[in-house]
């Protein structure tokens, strides 16, 4: 492991807790082994009085006579049928009687003791760390997924042992989907105990202490007895968790502790770490509130769209909040690898309204980072979604950090902040232009929200301080919620059967993470989960290849071409190219070009549904580079002046600029028309969004013959299934539907084709080759062919 990569989560500097009672006399056997005496650290340190008894200095008659409140068996060497001394004995005695807890070698004791086997894993580990998984009962209550436990053993517990009294508690996972790999955990189900194959004590185990903890508190011999003695011990007050994250009710487990939702929660948790790392960034130069308030005068935040707004506008008979989550407490990893401007992308295209970016980076593996790469990954999109700050909101700074970073909402959770307090970012966020999403999960909190007059309100359907969840939360909150707000059911939804409550009782709109992040298609599935259509582009037909005739010499030409159905006629204005026209040929080819009609309408890429989002090249593909009564003249320009290329606009009436030299990307937005920009093949800059119209991929300097490299320019599709080129490089009549045929399915990403030495002969236009390529590549043969 890097050392960069090392975290020491040991006690600095610990205070002891106080005494606990119920762990006056907990009795730790040693197996021989130094790791002892840190779990005994770590128990005296949470107020436990321990006793450490060797595995071979006392007998299970002298054990029983100190009369234990707990026992603990610690790790140690060897195999647990042959090198743990009289542990296995102690267990058999005390189970049912005392909370138990087996360390690395005691937890294999468990294993062993109720019938399981423990076998070689292919693994020898020394010191290392793993991620954990676990069930958030028992020991890992309030305990987040995916930390980093260290192992020391080379044995465990099989799974095709497992007693049928036992159950897997944590595990490390493997794969994708996060499969079950080797077993880190076990829980009796009746009886009070727990094993832990990891090592709770070291210093590179993070929340050890918590987990330990957690155990001191258990009381009793049975998870049903414990139930008992903690619900006369706390009262009502007290919360227990359900078995299976059973939202609606029914049995709940006694493995997992009662819980106050008022003392340390996972919610007080995460907001407490993030005061402390917030505190921290802001004394950072270039993130200090100072430096985020001058880039904001600067005008340096991306535009914003209203996030009401938008919210109301969807395709759907709901709308969608499609959160882009890599991780949770609740359920851990979920997606890791995730790339979140991909998915936002494919979020938006889907018909999502809402884009929510986790920005949180512990608990859930998020960013601001991701913030930012989402808004640019949208940028230039026709109708594109908002974006929602997920994130635990406390201060300005965050507001305006969100901002900074392309947010068109902030989330404001009720539950995490006094009234006034709210009330101080919620106008915050508004002067920066931000109406926030104010989250609530109780008729109280929805009453708060009300005096908020917020516009739009989120009904978690999640208990921010148990994490039970219970889909009927929104659906009661619906009467006392503000008849002129949006409400959006947040939290646990996972199929159309989870919605269908919701569009009946006014609800405007569904938050959905993990299900999308898991979903294969996601189109599909969201057209699914809303009752909807699937993705609009699947529907639309195939539009007319758009034909480009280049190198334009004559107003004759142009006029012949414009006959046979080409869309865009191109002269070069480069001096000193061969195929350069003077000023005066070029006011007869505009005069000819402007004042001739199409002879047929051209058929243009079918728009989506005003209420999809639209990639940027499908809009200027459909508008920008056609027009339907006429066709375009394009001016071509190579490494010259800026303000010539605006001259030759205005005195050539250009409809299009193509830019075909190593100019900077950014003049497309200085030009007064769209801008068709050349590339060669496998520039990643021809995916750009908001800048050039059209992307010409090319061979080189253009009008060569040379052919393009044809298998860069599919892999450069295939990476953007949103992007539209033109394409240009040896092409002729006899030729262009095989090479768009050979282009296979990207094929349809092609919009248009720009020929120039292929309609010519003997180094001049040829009026049959003009007609016979304009048909050639109209007649959709590159569909067909073979």
């Amino acid at each position: 492991m890097p050392a960069s990569d090392i975290v020491d989560n040991s006690p600095t500097h610990p205070s002891p807790a106080k005494p606990i009672e119920t762990a006056s006399n907990l009795v730790l056997i040693d197996n021989y082994d130094s790791f002892t005496w840190n779990v005994y650290q770590y128990l005296v340190l949470e107020g436990a009085s321990v006793t450490v008894i060797r595995n071979d200095e006392t007998t299970l008659d002298g054990l029983i006579n100190r009369e234990p409140t707990q026992l603990v068996i610690s790790p140690g060497p060897g195999h647990p049928d042959t090198d743990t001394g009289m542990s296995n004995e102690a267990i058999r005695h005390f189970s049912g009687k005392i909370p138990i807890l087996g360390v690395c070698i005691g937890e294999q004791c468990v294993y062993s003791v109720f019938g399981g086997q423990v076998e070689e894993t292919g693994q020898i580990l020394h010191g290392k760390t793993s991620l954990l998984r676990h069930d958030s009962k028992g020991v890992y209550k309030d305990i987040p997924q995916n930390i980093p436990v260290t192992r020391y053993h080379s044995l465990a517990g099989t799974h095709p042992t497992l007693p049928d009294c036992l159950e897997v508690s944590s595990w490390t996972s493997k794969g994708p989907d996060s499969q079950k790999d080797v077993i880190m955990g076990v829980r009796h189900k009746e009886y009070l105990i727990e094993g832990v194959q990891f090592h709770p004590e070291s210093i590179l185990t993070a929340e050890g202490r918590s987990m330990l903890k957690n155990f001191l508190g258990m009381q009793g011999g049975t998870w049903t007895e414990y139930e008992r003695l903690s619900k006369a011990r706390c009262g009502a007050n007290h919360v227990t968790n359900s078995v299976n994250g059973n939202s609606k009710g029914g049995t709940r487990n006694p493995s997992t502790p009662q819980h106050d939702p008022k003392s340390g929660s996972i919610l007080d948790r995460i907001f407490d770490h993030r005061k402390k790392v917030v505190a921290t960034q802001k004394e950072i130069p270039s993130q200090r509130p100072s430096d985020l308030q001058a880039s904001y005068d600067l005008n340096l935040a991306p535009s914003q769209i209203s996030f009401p707004d938008r919210l109301k506008l969807s395709p759907y008979a709901l709308s969608l909040l499609a959160e882009v989550k890599r991780a949770s407490p609740s359920k851990g990893i979920i997606s890791l690898d995730s790339c979140a401007p991909a998915q936002a992308r494919t979020y938006a295209l889907a018909g999502a309204s809402v884009i929510s970016v986790l920005t949180e980076p512990h608990w859930f593996k998020g960013s601001i980072d991701d913030l930012r790469a989402v808004r640019q990954s949208l940028e230039g999109m026709h109708n594109r979604p908002a974006v929602l700050r997920k994130e635990f909101i406390f201060d300005e700074y965050q507001i305006l950090e969100a901002s900074l970073a392309g947010a068109d909402t902030v989330l404001l959770i009720v539950k995490m902040l006094d009234e006034s307090r709210l009330q101080q970012l919620y106008e915050y966020s508004r002067s920066l232009g931000m109406e926030p999403l104010v989250e609530v999960n109780t008729v109280e909190e929805m009453d708060v929200a009300s005096r908020l007059n917020a516009q739009v309100i989120g009904v978690n359907n999640r208990n921010l301080a148990t994490f039970d969840v219970d889909l009927d939360t929104t659906s009661r909150l619906m009467n006392a919620a503000p008849s002129d707000s949006v409400v959006c059911a947040l939290s646990g939804i996972s199929g159309a059967k989870d919605v269908e409550p919701y569009q009946k009782n006014g609800v405007g709109a569904v938050l959905v993470g993990e299900a999308l992040m898991r979903a294969s298609n996601v189109s599909q599935f969201v057209a699914e989960l809303l009752g909807g259509t699937a993705d609009p582009k699947e529907q639309t037909n195939n539009p007319d290849l758009l034909v480009k005739i280049c190198g334009t010499r004559s107003s004759e030409a142009a006029g012949v071409a414009i006959e046979a159905g080409a869309d865009l006629i191109g002269m070069i204005l480069v001096e000193g190219r061969r195929r350069c026209v003077s000023k005066e040929t070029a006011l007869a080819i505009s005069e000819k070009v402007h004042g001739t009609v199409k002879p047929t309408s051209a058929s243009a890429n079918s728009r989506n549904p005003e209420r999809f989002a639209v990639d940027f090249f499908s809009v200027t593909s459909s508008w920008h580079v056609m027009a339907r009564d006429r066709a375009l003249l394009v001016g071509v320009f190579q490494n010259q002046p800026l303000e010539h290329i605006l001259e030759q606009v205005h005195a050539l009436r250009l409809d299009v600029v193509q830019l075909h030299g190593d100019e900077p990307l950014e003049w497309a937005s200085a030009v007064p028309v769209p801008v068709i920009k050349s590339f060669k093949a496998g520039d990643a800059n021809v995916k750009k969004r908001g800048y050039h119209a059209m992307g010409l991929v090319d061979a080189g300097s253009g009008g060569s013959g040379e052919s393009v490299n044809y298998a860069d320019t599919d892999h450069t599709l295939q990476s953007d299934p949103e992007l539209k080129i033109f394409m240009a490089g040896g092409l002729n009549s006899e030729n262009v539907a095989e090479v768009l045929f050979n282009l296979g399915q990207t094929r349809v990403q092609v919009c248009g084709v720009d020929v120039s030495s292929g309609v010519e002969e003997k180094g001049e236009q040829s009026m049959s080759k003009i007609r016979d390529f304009v048909k050639s590549a109209k007649n959709r043969a590159y569909l067909t062919q073979r």
